[in-house]
């Protein structure tokens, strides 16, 4: 049997790089050896490489992502992509795995690039009668008064990059001293930001995927922060609890179960992606969608799958098999 090459990519160019290795060697510990051949590549700012099981580094030839193993040459058959953030999640590597005409698990250029810019996002959504905080939004260098944001937001608000993720640049604004402040850390990731009414409820992630045609939604998390909003200290160095399944009543998780897949479904998604929502007063309030989702051992989405009853070994290959003809 011929194994078909699987390029596993992963890094990239944001302050996720080291998140997005964890994810990437997740994914190369679970896909099925017996079916496919296994190739890490990370992306970087200093070069695109072919990691080796020595650890040699093997410079991609980015002509048509091709390397060398031994004495071939590689192309994949299909590239899983892990990259969080710029290049892989905004756009920039679907286009190009586009252009060389090479599978890959993520969605295609536009809804990757549309999602991750939430400000378009939400606008979208919002015309189709998704639920969302009220907001407000800001470009570097623009004038602006405090008081008609907070006239239009409240207070507590968030401030937060418009195109960042892992909670980089993200502030809960409680006063208004606090203000400034915010907007100068969220100005560091992004000459775009994004101002929000901070929803109070219980915060949910959900991972949506699709097996060929059809689309599965996985039981939601419940997400309880021991800081004041779920920011980077949650989610990556246990400061927070993360519930499998979310302790919700059946309507609220048939409801926000529900919204996943309409939403899934809106943007033209394919492959894993998790959406996060508050359920204020029973109804849930769209906050974001990632389309590359952590698969480190502390992410959520693992855990969802494991909860479903799937090996993750299972659920990699469900998306390789997806894309590899």
């Amino acid at each position: 049997m011929n194994k078909k090459h699987i390029a596993v990519v992963m890094g990239g160019y944001s302050n996720e790089c080291e998140i997005s290795l964890g994810s990437g060697q997740t994914v190369c510990e679970n896909l099925d050896k017996n079916k496919y051949a296994v190739y890490p590549v990370h992306i970087l700012k200093e070069g695109w490489f072919y990691i080796t099981p020595q650890g040699e580094k093997i410079t991609i030839n980015k002509h048509d992502f091709s390397f060398q193993f031994e004495d071939k040459i590689i192309q994949p058959d299909a590239v899983y992509n892990t990259v969080h953030g710029t290049p892989g999640e905004d756009g920039m590597l679907q286009a190009y795995f586009d252009l060389v005409k090479i599978p890959h698990t993520s969605p295609d250029f536009y809804p990757a690039a549309l999602s991750f810019n939430k400000r378009d996002c939400l606008t979208v959504l919002k015309q189709f009668g998704i639920k969302c905080a009220t907001s407000f939004y800001l470009n570097k260098g623009e004038s602006y008064h405090i008081s008609e944001i907070i006239n239009r937001v409240g207070l507590p608000c968030f401030v937060k990059p418009n195109r960042a993720g892992s909670s980089f640049g993200i502030s809960k604004v409680n006063t208004l001293k606090e203000f400034e402040n915010a907007l100068n850390k969220a100005f560091t990731e992004d000459n775009e930001i994004l101002i929000e009414t901070a929803l109070n409820g219980i915060e949910v992630s959900v991972g949506v995927f699709n097996n060929g045609n059809n689309i599965t939604v996985l039981p939601p998390t419940e997400i309880v922060s021991e800081n004041d909003f779920f920011d980077y200290e949650a989610k990556y160095l246990g400061k927070s609890q993360e519930i499998t399944p979310a302790r919700i009543s059946e309507e609220e998780t048939a409801l926000v179960k529900k919204e996943s897949k309409r939403i899934y479904k809106l943007l033209n998604m394919k492959g894993i992606t998790r959406t996060d929502f508050i359920i204020q007063d029973g109804v849930p309030y769209f906050i974001e969608i990632n389309t590359n989702p952590g698969l480190s051992k502390e992410s959520i989405v693992p855990k969802q799958v494991l909860e479903s009853g799937m090996s993750l070994s299972d659920f990699f290959n469900i998306l390789v098999e997806n894309v590899v003809s």
